[in-house]
């Protein structure tokens, strides 16, 4: 190899180094975003399977209509979950008026 050859392939691998750190914050951004997306699927798919479940429970405890006697209690260490014990996460609208409102009395 020349000297124009072994310049060459100095530039073309750095060229190439160059490339690779541009690319890889970009290629390391979607393996963790992927990773989170499986992680909510899972979580998703639990929480259905939990609803589930609890709607089945709920449906033991209540049993048919008119057999009030008949009824089932719940299982000891398990509670009915009423829907006023359930948390509420606001809405995107809500937590955007609320910055807004901040702004304004910040502002003012």
């Amino acid at each position: 190899m020349n000297t124009d050859q072994i310049q060459a392939l100095i530039g073309m691998l750095a060229t190439f180094g160059i490339l690779v750190l541009l690319a890889l914050p970009s290629a390391i951004g979607i393996v963790h975003d992927r990773r989170i997306d499986r992680r909510l699927r899972a979580a998703e798919e639990a929480r259905e399977v939990q609803e589930a479940r609890e709607v089945q429970g709920a449906r033991e405890v209540q049993g048919g209509p008119g057999d009030g006697e008949s009824r089932k209690a719940p299982e000891e260490g398990r509670e009915v979950q009423k829907s006023s014990s359930r948390s509420t996460v606001p809405s995107t609208a809500t937590w955007y008026a609320e910055g807004r409102r901040s702004k304004k009395l910040v502002s003012s």
